[in-house]
């Protein structure tokens, strides 16, 4: 459909039907113009597959045996791959399964910046650094976008807690925008090219961002020329003027008052009143329409998608096993031989708990989901003996939703706070039984595999977590275990950092799993025996304690209804550099199973008046005795310059590439960096600059593990545009 075709197709329509077109006229679906071939809109959560069916008016199940489809790895998953071709494998199945369930639009990928690890969505999200996420989230979309289905980034912008999520005012100077939080949006929209974009529940500064003049109209619309359209989240709209001028394109809720919904009922007696234009409800139609256009939806050759392939459930794995990362093997206990080992002993809750069904709007009716207890099973065979004690009682099962939960998800009440961790006598009983039937049988198993950490009652939309702290006393059991058995392996499966600073330094053995989809307690399996070397990376900062972390040190407050992002530009790593703080874990960190020489660091620097372009090679050479894969990080940061280095930080994250060889193969890494990589963004100029001055090139394999230096000198002054 070309443009004069759609202009005609708008011009056809009554405003009764642009209405319905523009807000939701089921729960997940919006209403079509049957008469003019026009369908509905419909759309899905969610960030780890396509979401299980509702009813059409209520948060009531379908119920039917359809739905059941891939479970995909969390985002924070994907962000420790440090992989963009796992990301794009994994959007490409995303979107294929999307389509093949009769969607539209996958309500993902999410990619806030983890401002603080108490977020309670953090595992929805792809960590801390704005380049990390910029470069996974690109080929996650593309994807995704290539089975003819909608792509939808969110929430735009600024949505770092869940606590008073649709009330808080978060006040965020304009170059902690622009060089923090904005950069992943703008790279899914210039260069992932994504079809719509979701608007958070939050204020920023001062206006709803849903219907955020600045945000929709200058920055998404002006600035970077975003043409599809932008959607709200269930009930973040508060105004049909604002939304009407302030750049929403559709209003979706979670109530089943659909014809009451602000750009509904109202909104057409607006523009039957002459208080708005007709025309502005064009512009929405137009980008809509435009969209659907895009996903062949009007002329009958669209892609029909599929789902549950068995094809896609190695990719899946794939991304599983790419994603683990060994914190410690300071004894080589891993990887474990299975020819040695009769009889192991897997503790905790997460050796065999379900996670899938779980944590909000990203929860999956997954077709099937290994656990670890049944992953390490599958993979040792029946010559080996598995026992599995939980060690601690989760008493509060968090893998199971009321329906009801999203109806009420908008009272403040029921999303502030935490739950409770387990108390009464019951819990404590099971506690303690549990605790020493874990004890017992530590004593006697060939290897013990503790395997802990978080579940989605704390990892889950609506609720940030109080503190870093371990629930259902996990750090006491530990120790216990530690105590009996020094070659105890720990296995922590969170969605964002714990701490872990009573424990860690009497474990000898820690890997870091995530959310791993459907794989991944397989994946896992394989990491444990060797048969894959682990190769993910950190993509968020692990602190000693919550005091150490940039914002919130003393937790979430539900009184708060303004949160001043008072440490500007220094979140993550950024902030434990210029503040000297040691973490318990670097960003970008992650040990293997044999080691690595990164030699022959070389930068070359071409400069002209109108740009530069900086080249970095190194030379990897695996000089251990198992294939594996490093990833070699370049940050960029101020030598001495014009501008007060105190105001930039240490050093930036701004390009990486993980190089997979086996013993005794070297491999060349080149990674391109432009101008932009050593800009700041001037509020008086309103862009990125380049000042001449000195700048460092790190060459790493974590922020704090740097193997080489190298300064360059920039003559010029280079502006970029926004």
């Amino acid at each position: 459909m070309n443009v004069n075709q759609m202009e005609e197709l708008i011009g056809k329509m009554t405003l009764d039907e642009k209405i319905g077109m523009i807000h939701g006229n089921q729960l997940f679906q919006t209403k079509g113009v049957e008469r003019l071939g026009i369908p509905p809109f419909i759309s899905s959560d969610g960030p780890m597959g396509c979401r299980l069916d509702y009813q059409p008016a209520s948060w009531q199940v379908i119920g039917q045996n359809y739905d059941y489809t891939s479970y995909l790895p969390s985002n924070t998953a994907l962000a420790a791959t440090w992989n963009p071709d796992i990301a794009y494998e994994t959007g490409k199945i995303l979107g294929k399964e999307a389509r093949g369930r009769g969607k539209d639009m996958i309500l993902a990928p999410g990619i806030n910046m983890m401002r603080t690890p108490l977020c309670g969505r953090s595992f929805e999200y792809m960590g801390e650094d704005p380049h990390l996420a910029a470069e996974m989230v690109v080929p996650m979309i593309q994807g995704i976008q290539e089975n003819d289905v909608a792509a939808c980034v969110k929430h735009f912008a600024v949505n770092s807690q869940e606590t008073n999520r649709t009330s808080i005012n978060a006040k965020v100077d304009e170059r902690t925008l622009q060089e923090i939080y904005f950069p992943a949006f703008k790279a899914a929209v210039k260069k992932g090219k994504a079809a719509s974009v979701m608007g958070a529940y939050n204020k920023l500064n001062g206006s709803y961002c849903c219907h955020n003049d600045y945000l929709l109209n200058e920055v998404l619309r002006k600035d970077w020329e975003f043409d599809g359209f932008v959607i709200s989240d269930w009930g973040g709209v508060k105004d049909t003027m604002e939304a009407a001028f302030n750049g929403l394109d559709m209003e979706m809720s979670v109530t089943d008052n659909f014809d009451e919904y602000y750009m509904a009922g109202p909104l057409k007696k607006m523009v039957e009143e002459g208080k708005v234009p007709e025309s502005i409800i064009d512009d929405k139609v137009r980008n809509i329409l435009r969209v659907m256009n895009r996903l062949h939806m009007l002329d009958g050759e669209r892609k029909t998608g599929t789902y549950n392939d068995a094809e896609d459930r190695r990719s899946l794995r794939k991304a599983a096993e790419e994603s683990i990362v060994l914190l410690k093997n300071k004894q080589n206990i891993l990887p474990l031989d299975e020819k040695k080992i009769k009889h192991i002993l897997i503790v905790g809750d997460n050796g065999d708990r379900m996670h899938a069904l779980g944590g909000g709007s990203a929860e999956i009716k997954a077709l099937y989901e290994i656990s670890p207890l049944l992953g390490m099973s599958m993979l040792l065979g029946g010559n080996v003996t598995i026992q599995y004690e939980p060690g601690y009682y989760a008493s509060v099962v968090g893998n199971v939703w009321d329906e009801g939960w999203q109806a009420n998800s908008l009272e403040e009440d029921s999303v502030s706070g935490n739950r409770e961790d387990g108390k009464g006598t019951e819990w404590t009983e099971k506690n303690r039984e549990y605790r020493q039937r874990a004890l017992k049988a530590a004593k006697d198993a060939d290897v013990v595999i503790y395997i802990g950490g978080l579940n989605h009652d704390y990892d889950v939309e609506g609720m940030d977590r109080r503190n870093l702290k371990l629930p259902y006393g996990q750090d006491k059991l530990i120790l216990d275990l530690l105590s009996v058995r020094q070659d105890l392996i720990v296995v922590m499966m969170t969605g964002s950092p714990v701490d872990m600073s009573v424990w860690l330094d009497k474990t000898d053995t820690l890997v870091q799993t995530w959310y791993n989809g459907m794989e991944g307690g397989y994946a896992l399996a394989e990491i444990l025996f060797g048969k894959v070397n682990p190769s993910g990376k950190l993509p968020e900062t692990f602190p000693m304690a919550l005091i150490d972390t940039p914002a919130c040190q003393s937790g979430i407050s539900p009184e708060d209804k303004e949160l001043n992002y008072t440490e500007g530009v220094f979140i993550g790593y950024r902030h434990y550099d210029i503040n000297h703080i040691k973490p318990a874990f670097s960003f970008g960190y992650g040990l293997s199973y044999t080691d690595f020489s990164i030699t022959d660091g070389n930068v070359e620097l071409k400069q002209s008046e109108d740009g530069l372009k900086v080249q970095v090679s190194v030379t990897v050479t695996n000089e251990g005795k198992l294939p594996g894969a490093q990833v070699v990080q370049i940050y960029t940061g101020c030598g001495e310059n014009s501008l007060n280095p105190a105001v930039r930080p240490i050093k930036e994250l701004k390009g990486f590439q993980k190089i997979s060889l086996n013993p005794g193969e070297s491999g060349k890494v080149t990674i391109i960096l432009d101008g932009s990589a050593f800009s700041s963004y001037s509020t008086s100029e309103k862009c990125f600059i380049v000042e001449p001055g000195k700048y460092n090139i790190y060459i790493a394999t974590s922020c704090t593990d740097i193997i080489e230096t190298h300064k360059i000198y920039i003559s010029n002054r280079i502006k970029y545009s926004k």
